[in-house]
């Protein structure tokens, strides 16, 4: 069995206030990237959970990637026995595009129906929840309104359709960890869903990530991908999550856009 793990971008992302428990409230609105993928391949097996790894390299320990976490918590509530797993990696890390999230939640929705489990979107969902703070999207993979941690959604509807996206990652990556640590909360006098509302041409300055204040300012490489964005007549452009991918929003045709040395590109026609 084989399922696409595609990302995400965050149209908008709100940093609220710090919870008592450690985390941060966010608002954020994700968006499914359906044409750059991760390739989850499951087989049964009666034994042991194993992993291997292709395309990009991925810098952890293979016990400590989130495909083995999601293994190991199936099997814990579950019983499941083991599984043969092969990722075939293809969406950069440290770019806010929440590979990794997609890449475990895609690997519960595949035991789940390898294993016949019929586990409704609720239990799916919180299982997600488990793995991390973006992986509960990848359940549902539909345009979300995401609040807490960025596990408690609400369909957002919102029309992308017939504009070109390009999202580029520079060279330099950016961990979670050091984006929130600059971070200032605040609440917005106008929530983001009613900003979202007005025309893409109008989001430009309205639409905002509170991340990029503090990562533009040590990663002046990501702020003038976004620069260059909006130069090349993107309608909006905006860092994803906490960086470093820079997607852009362009009316057809979209430009050519020179890329530096180290960028990747992913361009598409939002459906």
């Amino acid at each position: 069995m084989i399922r696409k793990a595609n990302c995400k971008i965050n149209l908008g992302l709100d940093v609220l206030r710090r919870r008592e428990d450690g985390y941060h409230e966010l608002e954020t609105v994700m968006f499914p990237v359906r044409g750059l993928f991760d390739e989850v391949e499951v087989l049964p097996s009666a034994s042991a959970f194993t992993l291997r790894s292709e395309g990009l390299t991925v810098d952890c320990d293979p016990e400590e990637n989130i495909c083995m976490k999601a293994c190991r918590l199936m099997q814990r509530h579950y019983g499941i026995a083991g599984a043969e797993v092969r990722l075939r990696k293809r969406v950069p890390f440290g770019a806010g595009l929440g590979g990794g999230s997609s890449d475990g939640t895609a690997l519960l929705l595949a035991l789940d129906e390898l294993y016949a489990l019929h586990l409704s979107e609720e239990e799916l969902i919180a299982r997600a929840a488990e793995l991390g703070s973006d992986t509960a999207f990848f359940v549902r993979n539909t345009p979300q309104l995401c609040t807490g941690r960025g596990e408690v959604m609400h369909p957002f509807a919102v029309d992308l359709a017939g504009l070109t996206l390009l999202v580029v990652k520079p060279r330099e990556g950016v961990s979670t960890r050091e984006a929130y640590a600059g971070i200032r909360p605040r609440v917005p006098e106008t929530p983001l869903g009613e900003r979202l509302r007005l025309p893409v041409a109008e989001w430009q300055g309205r639409v905002t990530n509170d991340f990029e204040t503090t990562v533009f300012a040590r990663h002046p490489a990501i702020r003038e991908v976004k620069e260059r964005m909006l130069a090349a007549g993107a309608l909006y452009a905006s860092m994803s999550g906490s960086g470093s991918a820079v997607f852009g929003l362009f009316e057809e045709p979209a430009p050519d856009f020179p890329l530096l040395e180290g960028e990747f590109l992913h361009r598409e026609t939002i459906r």
